[in-house]
């Protein structure tokens, strides 16, 4: 299901004997545009440090309920590498992570996965996994930090970042929602991730390879609508690009 990042702030975070806290934001990386770990806020518990959860270990969230489960204990947490919060989050602190869980490291392959395009959940196909691969550059951005960036289209800027809409099976990053009121007031559109051409971090600009009146006759996005199938198709017609979905 796709679901937007900001919509998932605020959800309680269920681990197997406890509860843990309420999620606070999303990291991704700037390769592939996919969320590799959910921040959690945990109030007085563990303070002081930056509590990431893997997508190895969420269940998809519970919009009824406002909550994640989460498949580790209270212990196991309070026991991983710990990050301190005003920290970046480095390669060895990722390779003493996932070694700690023993999840398959997502850069070792060339999908988004490592070597799967979805998260891999039979745990007997980890070890071999783990035991090496052509690693891939990468790095961790927050969901947080990027809203209000500026989107660049081939012929002028068209507005900036508002939110990011998220498929809670393989945790992708399919679509941002893009604000356009400085161009056309009111409307917001959704720009798939796969038509990025680059983003400028310092300027925090992301460069898109669209012309602003495409963008302008896309189909508009409303904090109503559902963005079903039947939408993302007409999406992808409009652009003349294929669906993500199409293998």
């Amino acid at each position: 299901m796709l679901r937007k990042a900001k919509s998932l702030k605020g959800y309680k975070l269920h681990g197997r004997d406890a509860d843990i806290g309420k999620v606070k934001e999303f990291y991704f990386d700037d390769h592939h545009w996919t969320i590799r770990y959910l921040v959690a806020d945990t109030g007085n518990w563990l303070l002081g440090r930056q509590v990431l959860i893997s997508p190895y270990a969420l269940a998809a969230a519970n919009k009824e309920g406002q909550s994640i489960t989460i498949d580790l204990t209270k212990k196991q947490i309070e026991d991983s590498p710990s990050l301190n919060s005003d920290r970046p989050v480095s390669r060895q602190y990722e390779e003493t992570y996932y070694g700690y869980y023993g999840w398959p490291m997502y850069w070792n392959g060339p999908y988004m996965w490592g070597y799967y395009p979805t998260i891999l959940r039979e745990r007997e196909k980890w070890r071999e996994i783990n035991q090496g691969g052509k690693a891939w550059d990468h790095h961790l951005r927050s969901t947080h930090e990027v809203s209000d960036y500026h989107i660049q289209a081939a012929d002028g800027e068209i507005g900036h970042v508002e939110d990011f809409v998220i498929d809670d099976e393989t945790w992708a990053i399919r679509y941002l929602i893009i604000d356009t009121r400085n161009w056309w007031p009111g409307k917001k559109v959704l720009v798939s991730t796969q038509w990025i051409e680059r983003v400028n971090w310092i300027e925090g600009k992301v460069f898109v390879s669209l012309i602003r009146e495409t963008i302008s006759q896309s189909p508009e996005y409303t904090e109503e609508l559902l963005i079903t199938r039947d939408y993302e198709t007409r999406l992808h017609r409009h652009y003349n690009h294929q669906g993500y979905w199409v293998v």
